[in-house]
């Protein structure tokens, strides 16, 4: 099983019926350069790189945008139409006044299999006493939280709210709540490696690509910034494979994975073991 963790459905032919709509989505997520996918071009990109299942990820600032910029219910939709291909998060903005209820809709009636946040992009840190009843509610459906962390592309965001160390009393506090920061939390990848090795409820995923090719981007990160014997002997069973799709080309990440000289095994908990422990599924369930 090959699952990316880390896709944005907001150009989706499926749910792009609305030309203003897909407009406002290239220029808030500052993706300008692809057009509207076809679901088979999807399903041919996922062939290309092996990939069995993508991890779809919602975007709601409705405290910004008055809606959400990907909606819980697109993303079940999605997933309705097909089961065997993608898996559903959730998102809520905890600035707006219903966004617990948002939450427990998208649990308990979209069956949504966890909850994405963008805390650069709201501007508040992991331990806003806002955030609290979320936390509560994950914990209450055993659901996962995918933070984004690090950099962000998207405009009015700033880093300093998703910096790795950022999230510490979080996993501190909440040992059962499964948390993923995206992109390793690059450029802070030494301090994820810590969080990781620290915490066990701490994942984190592959979708960081800035500078030169995913190749050279990911030599750098995972053989530099941190030695791969890390990953081999200490973090392997908390590293999950995310391209952010569609920023990146799910392809040349998934390539550049299998070129760091990681442990075969080791590669496969990458690709999608670690992936289903995350979201606790278990036996039938994926």
């Amino acid at each position: 099983m090959f699952i990316d963790m880390n896709v944005s459905p907001a150009f989706y032919e499926t749910i792009n019926q609305d030309e203003h709509q897909e407009a406002l989505r290239h220029d808030e997520l500052n993706i300008h350069k692809n057009g509207t996918a076809k679901i088979e071009h999807i399903f041919n990109q996922m062939a290309c790189a092996k990939l069995d299942r993508l991890c779809l990820l919602p975007e709601d600032y409705s405290s910004i945008h008055g809606s959400p910029l990907v909606t819980n219910e697109e993303v079940a939709r999605l997933v309705e139409g097909y089961p065997k291909r993608f898996i559903g998060f959730a998102s809520t903005d905890p600035l707006e006044v219903d966004y617990l209820e948002k939450a427990e809709k998208a649990f308990a009636d979209l069956k949504l299999k966890g909850l994405k946040l963008n805390l650069n992009r709201l501007q508040i840190y992991p331990t806003d006493q806002r955030l609290n009843p979320l936390y509560d509610l994950c914990e209450k459906y055993n659901k996962p939280v995918i933070f984004h962390s690090g950099l962000s592309w998207e405009p009015q965001t700033l880093s300093k709210y998703s910096r790795p160390l950022e999230f510490e009393e979080v996993a501190y506090r909440r040992p059962k709540l499964r948390i993923c920061l995206t992109q390793f939390g690059w450029p802070w990848v030494r301090e994820t490696a810590m969080l990781m090795q620290k915490y066990k409820n701490v994942y984190a995923d592959t979708g960081a690509l800035y500078f030169d090719n995913a190749q050279e981007f990911f030599t750098q990160m995972f053989t530099k910034d941190i030695p791969c014997t890390w990953i081999d002997r200490s973090l392997r069973h908390q590293i999950m494979f995310g391209s952010a799709n569609p920023r990146f080309e799910q392809i040349r990440m998934a390539e550049a994975l299998t070129k760091l000289n990681l442990r075969e095994d080791t590669i496969e908990l990458i690709k999608g073991e670690n992936a289903l422990e995350f979201m606790g599924w278990e036996g039938e369930d994926w």
